[in-house]
């Protein structure tokens, strides 16, 4: 019996980090009730992360792009209000500009102590941030082998995301570093395909059973079945520092989903290429964001980033305006013309230097610019 179409409801989750304003140094011991304001704002939508300067936000289950935008806002706001009256500022950005992992402090929970405990110097460096989309596919069989499909896109909606060019204070002279300090954690990056959910869930029984992982949420790949809801969660983006980029990346997502479930309908199926080839894609995508290449693995060639997006765009069209995103589909070849926060940042601190900054100083003018910019496009 053939699945019914998957009602692709969304929920997001953005993880930002908070800086004191006089520095722009990262908060590593916020004030005493500055979670405790959040939480009483927003209850169980915000949360702690791994370190004392991250907080976490997800909203509800959203029908649409639309409702996902306006929470979206609201928890961003709500979370920039309350950091403001402890004389802290939220940053919408996946690594900061200057801060050194061997500084900060984890949370006082038992997660986070077992994570660090487990991995050590690995956990200790992951002060970065990510940005997680679910999207609701209530068939089991379905939910694997949409995964198994958008294995190959997933390059694409990275490189649309970067904002993590700088590491320990260095231009690492990528667009996406964030990738590489996750990807040193065992159980991430891109997973091999399935052939079924009872082969996904082999692969839960062996690890369980060998104590390898008896907890599926410390599975970290770059998409993943949720282990606590009926969702398919794409994991792979930076966080984006503006708000839209955010919400066209939400609505490729919901569209991709729709489209995949149409040809499964029809007997039909994207081709599945081997592992290898779509890290190769992944790496292009960190190295070089929107304004590089990508290996189109039909053609067998390199191709412009921004032409592989404008057909992609093409392709879902007719899906994003029956789900009512196509205004934010199409907002593809602008965040393609003007760059990722990623190329933001670079320009700042290229511009800064340019007038004559030093090193510090041209790190705070990027700590400044995304102040700014994570509200830009945000409503009072």
């Amino acid at each position: 019996m053939a699945p019914r179409r998957p009602h692709l409801t969304l929920g997001v989750e953005e993880e930002y980090l908070l800086v004191e304003r006089a520095t722009g140094a990262l908060a590593i011991s916020p004030p005493d009730g500055f979670m405790a304001a959040c939480q009483e704002a927003l209850g169980p939508q915000v949360t702690h992360e791994l370190l004392q300067a991250q907080v976490e936000i997800g909203t509800s289950v959203c029908p649409d792009v639309a409702s996902v935008r306006r929470e979206l806002a609201g928890l961003r706001r709500t979370i920039a209000d309350c950091a403001a009256e402890f004389d802290l500022a939220l940053l919408a950005v996946s690594t900061h500009p200057a801060a050194s992992w061997r500084e900060q402090r984890s949370v006082d929970l038992d997660r986070y102590r077992l994570l660090t405990e487990d991995f050590q110097a690995l956990a200790r460096r992951l002060v970065v941030c990510g940005m997680h989309i679910h999207a609701g596919v209530e068939d089991d069989e379905l939910r694997i082998d949409l995964m198994n499909q958008t294995a190959y896109f997933l390059p694409h909606l990275l490189a649309l995301s970067t904002s993590s060019p700088f590491w320990e204070g260095q231009d690492t002279g990528l667009k996406a570093f964030r990738p590489t300090i996750f990807g040193d954690l065992p159980r991430s990056g891109i997973p091999e395909p399935f052939e079924s959910f009872a082969d996904y869930q082999r692969l839960l029984a062996v690890m369980a059973e060998t104590g390898i992982c008896d907890d599926p949420t410390k599975i970290w790949w770059d998409i993943r079945p949720s282990a606590r809801h009926p969702t398919l969660e794409m994991r792979i983006c930076d966080v984006c520092t503006r708000l839209e980029d955010a919400i066209t990346i939400a609505a490729i997502y919901q569209s991709l989903l729709a489209l995949l479930f149409r040809l499964r309908s029809q007997n039909q199926t994207w081709r599945r290429y081997p592992l290898v080839l779509l890290q190769e894609n992944k790496w292009r995508a960190q190295r070089y964001g929107t304004s590089g290449t990508l290996a189109d693995l039909g053609r067998r060639a390199l191709v412009p980033f921004g032409d592989l997006m404008a057909e992609l765009v093409d392709l879902l069209r007719d899906e994003a305006r029956e789900l009512g995103c196509l205004a934010e589909l199409e907002r593809v070849p602008e965040i393609v013309a003007t760059g990722t926060s990623a190329d933001h940042q670079l320009r700042v601190h290229h511009a800064a230097i340019a007038a004559g900054a030093d090193a510090a100083e041209a790190r705070r003018a990027v700590v400044d610019w995304l102040i700014v910019a994570s509200l830009e496009d945000v409503p009072a």
